[in-house]
């Protein structure tokens, strides 16, 4: 993923968006193998993988319904049977009760843009969300699809700061240290953090078959074509690619506050 273009926005604040009826469909992309964490994922699908008493999935529905987005297309393939049991036991209707979600098999080996492609079907208005099943932020959504409004473009991406994961050294030439950092932030630096806006007219660079990713030749196309544009979040954002991510958002989960929590108790 290329970083933002120059004249990406900042995060700005929200305005009220619109009624329920009307608001974007949220796509969550749920349907990878999770390779890099096989201790959970070889009899789970990642996102039924539980960050405290809940599983992730359930913090990221909680996070975009917090913000007014309730209507939601869940992108299944690796195992995904436990996931719609999940919705219909009494943990997911106590979490999803009085959403609008909808759970479509798209296959084990689809990649990403082709799980999108697969659900356009359940795609109404002119623009819907995608995020991905394994991210958590603070992010302002309604921010986000305020930004996607202004710029005028085809897709929006959230730029985000890599997390820290190793100290930095600053060398001189005869091999003393002259700055040692622990784990800095990369506040230079840009990369894909998912929370996406797209118009529907994204979906014609979409394919429903199995090797269409997301990430590569439709969003290189749309930012060959100057369609994309990025909004820079520079707050909280982590994904659980691994063991590790997992250890650390489940501790901060523990140690109370997390800083991802943006709504209410249901």
């Amino acid at each position: 993923m290329p970083p933002p273009p120059d004249d990406a926005l900042t995060t700005p604040p929200a305005s009220p968006i619109e009624n329920h009826e009307n608001s974007p469909v949220v796509v969550i992309l749920c349907g990878g193998q999770g390779t890099r964490l096989r201790e959970h994922t070889a009899h789970m699908p990642k996102p039924m993988v539980r960050i405290g008493d809940e599983p992730i999935l359930a913090h990221i529905m909680r996070h975009y319904a917090h913000h007014g987005f309730d209507r939601f297309v869940l992108c299944l393939g690796h195992k995904g049977q436990q996931i719609t049991d999940w919705l219909a036991s009494p943990e997911g209707q106590r979490v999803c009760g009085g959403w609008d979600v909808a759970a479509v098999d798209t296959g084990i080996p689809a990649g990403t843009g082709a799980r999108i492609a697969k659900v356009a079907d359940h795609l109404d208005g002119e623009r819907f969300m995608v995020t991905y099943g394994d991210g958590l932020s603070d992010v302002d959504l309604r921010a986000v699809l305020q930004a996607h409004r202004a710029h005028g473009r085809l897709a929006t991406v959230t730029g985000v700061n890599p997390p820290p994961r190793f100290g930095q050294l600053v060398l001189d030439a005869d091999d003393g240290v002259r700055v040692f950092s622990e784990k800095p932030q990369q506040t230079d630096t840009w990369i894909n953090g998912g929370f996406f806006v797209f118009e529907r007219a994204v979906l014609q660079y979409l394919s429903t078959d199995d090797d269409c990713l997301l990430e590569r030749g439709p969003l290189d196309r749309l930012a060959q074509l100057g369609q994309l544009s990025a909004v820079r979040h520079t707050g909280f954002w982590q994904c659980m690619d691994t063991h590790r991510d997992w250890a650390l958002l489940t501790r901060m989960w523990t140690e109370g506050d997390p800083p991802w929590k943006t709504w209410a108790p249901r």
